[in-house]
């Protein structure tokens, strides 16, 4: 059998061809896909060339249907820096066109689940950029910026800086390749060293006085850091010379910023302790923020010290208050059912809440459940730190917006974002997903069932990705 060589230049070059060779039935066996983002970008990108229009061969009318997930997730994958991406996004698109449209559907395939990977490795990396680059006054005026992104993404996030700095002249460049913007136009070029980017200019004092006075010294964590921040990026970001100093007067910053918080758990959280059961204790002490004023009980999470899977829900309800437990009333029904149906031992994860208290109002002689406000959830957010801290879970699903609110931040949109996997400094992976609560007061018109089966959906995905081996990508 003849093995095909097809060469594939970017995500539109391969598009053609996939299409071509999809028509002419060559299966993936039959097809070797070459990267050309090295010799042929080289040749392809001598000198400056204008931003490509977009190939009129990508709108052409074919009998090929895949989903539309599918295009998204191949053009992200195309900036993946590995050459074997072509052959497998080839693969998924045989797959998806002959008889298995739903393949996408399916995270447990190891196919599906490898290309997932690339795709967040790829975003993760757009973030960074977004993130780290920084600009300096070249001699002419221009601003000017080096970053050395892990993948070929700069023609994709080149749009993202033309619509942050569109009103001044810019070029960022990078080993693979270098952008450029003069206000009118967007063009590329050749990969450039670090030397060609200037190394500081006037600017950089004022910058680094505004870095040192924002600087949270509560969150000052090390580890989590250079996680987010990785050190290879630190000799292109002028605030990374302020970093040791920042961190060694940290203890003390954090300890007058307590002094000074009117609303906080922070001065009850045990400042170091290997015990949940010390934890708790403590917890049962806390008068952070009013609510333990009316509540029965502080009620603290519980399940395994090293659980690789933490539920963190709202508050406790009134069944909690008084048992003093989390999840023990109708919502706690609804997520034991579901975690039966997705393959969880509810035994084997570590279940808590974002506020620890009860938040209630009184109608004659019931107590009817009132949403935290933002304050309560920032007052404790130290006890849920220091849980996620001790136990170190491999993945944080949280329940709810107010979950999300804590360790996410406010711009997370629970039925947008349900089941993605998000950026987060408190955990490998994290998710959001709905409270069961929600699933107990539907609107008309949506079924109870299928609520609860898009609800047992993003709990498997949590499971599957707890038992995933680490990954490289």
């Amino acid at each position: 059998m003849a093995i095909l060589e097809v060469p594939a230049q970017d995500f539109a070059s391969w598009r053609t061809a996939a299409r071509k060779l999809i028509r002419q039935g060559a299966t993936p066996l039959e097809v070797h896909w070459l990267d050309g983002t090295s010799d042929a970008a080289q040749g392809l990108l001598a000198g400056l060339e204008a931003a490509p229009p977009e190939d009129d061969a990508s709108k052409a009318t074919t009998t090929t249907k895949v989903p539309r997930e599918f295009l998204s997730l191949a053009e992200t994958v195309s900036c993946f820096r590995d050459p074997q991406r072509w052959n497998l996004l080839y693969e998924l698109l045989w797959r998806l066109s002959h008889g298995e449209p739903h393949l996408l559907d399916d995270p447990a395939d190891p196919l599906v689940r490898k290309l997932r990977v690339m795709e967040k490795a790829v975003r993760r990396d757009a973030h960074k950029m977004h993130a780290f680059v920084r600009f300096r006054e070249a001699a002419d005026g221009a601003m000017v910026a080096f970053h050395k992104p892990d993948h070929h993404i700069v023609r994709r996030e080149a749009d993202f800086f033309v619509r942050r700095f569109g009103a001044m002249n810019w070029a960022i460049l990078t080993p693979d390749e270098c952008a450029y913007w003069d206000q009118k136009q967007l063009r590329f070029g050749p990969g450039l060293p670090r030397e060609s980017a200037p190394s500081e200019d006037e600017v950089e004092d004022l910058w680094l006085t505004y870095y040192g006075s924002i600087f949270n010294p509560a969150r000052a964590n090390l580890t989590a850091m250079t996680a987010e921040m990785p050190v290879k990026h630190w000799s292109t970001l002028p605030e990374s010379k302020l970093i040791n100093g920042l961190l060694r007067t940290a203890g003390d910053r954090m300890y007058e910023m307590i002094r000074k918080q009117p609303s906080s758990a922070a001065s009850f959280v045990p400042s170091d302790t290997t015990s949940l059961k010390v934890l708790q204790q403590a917890a049962c002490n806390c008068q952070g923020c009013e609510l333990y004023e009316h509540a029965t009980q502080t009620v603290f999470g519980e399940g395994l010290r090293k659980a690789r899977l933490m539920l963190v829900g709202e508050q406790p309800g009134d069944q909690e208050d008084q048992q003093g437990a989390p999840f023990v009333g109708p919502a706690g029904k609804v997520l034991n059912e579901a975690l039966e149906a997705a393959g969880i031992d509810r035994a084997d994860a570590y279940v808590t809440n974002a506020v620890k208290h009860f938040r209630f109002e009184e109608r004659g002689k019931r107590r009817i459940h009132k949403k935290p406000d933002g304050r309560h959830i920032s007052a404790c957010k130290p006890w849920l730190e220091a849980e996620i801290a001790l136990i170190k879970p491999k993945v944080i699903v949280c329940l709810g917006a107010t979950a999300a609110q804590s360790l996410v931040g406010r711009d997370v949109r629970i039925m947008q974002d349900r089941g993605k996997w998000m950026d987060s400094l408190h955990a490998p992976n994290l998710m959001v997903t709905v409270h069961p609560s929600a699933l107990l007061r539907l609107p008309p018109g949506m079924s109870y069932e299928e609520e609860f089966t898009k609800f047992v959906r993003d709990l498997r995905l949590a499971t599957e990705e707890v038992n995933a081996p680490l990954s490289n990508a």
